[in-house]
């Protein structure tokens, strides 16, 4: 009787493997937060040892941060796809307010909420977390300038409204975590205050879901 020939799985390259890693990271923060990604529980998701994923990965910090930055940079890419789809600066404004207090993105928002936390010991990571909110603050600026512009949006600093309305976002989703106080109303909620702060007429911003 003939031995069955057994054939060698097929190398990866390096940059498939370094790939693999990265979303197994991604896909570890999404389903249990960036507390979750640590060299292990990496190792076992890309099905490869723990010494492989030190080999493509030397710092579990960098890991992390990366794997912050790849998460919360994917959303700003599409949620700028999404309100370039709105004719006009409030309806935009609208949009991104609705979209990111409706209580899908939540996975998004302990990755938020966890990478403030742990990047007071990880600069790499505090790092990251520094330039996403600026890059953040970047998009809600634009669509609040082009408002005074176009909209009659009524602000001396759109920067700074930029950055309380960011404030206000990542309080609200951060308190619907922990199921504090009427978190499916997150959207109409601050429709009203944002409209209040942009000098707008209530209902101007629509009313939320």
């Amino acid at each position: 009787m003939s031995t069955p020939v057994r054939t060698r799985a097929s190398r990866k390259s390096p940059a498939e493997r370094s790939a693999e890693i990265a979303d197994a990271a991604r896909r570890i923060a999404l389903e249990n937060g960036l507390g979750a990604v640590t060299l292990r529980a990496v190792a076992a998701r890309a099905g490869v040892t723990p010494a492989l994923v030190a080999h493509y990965r030397p710092s579990m910090e960098a890991l992390v941060a990366e794997t912050f930055e790849a998460v919360v940079a994917a959303e700003l890419a599409e949620l700028a796809d999404l309100l370039a789809a709105h004719p006009g600066p409030a309806e935009r404004l609208g949009a991104l307010l609705d979209t990111l207090l409706d209580g899908t993105r939540d996975d998004v928002t302990v990755i938020w909420v966890e990478a403030y936390a742990i990047g007071r010991a990880n600069e790499v990571l505090a790092a990251s977390v520094r330039a996403q909110m600026d890059a953040w603050q970047s998009l809600i600026r634009d669509v609040i300038d082009a408002g005074v512009l176009e909209a009659g949006f009524r602000t001396a600093d759109a920067a700074a409204a930029a950055w309380q309305l960011l404030g206000m976002i990542d309080g609200l989703n951060a308190q619907a975590l922990v199921r504090w106080g009427d978190a499916g109303a997150r959207g109409s909620m601050i429709h009203g205050a944002v409209e209040g702060m942009l000098g707008l007429e209530p209902g101007a911003l629509g009313t939320g879901r």
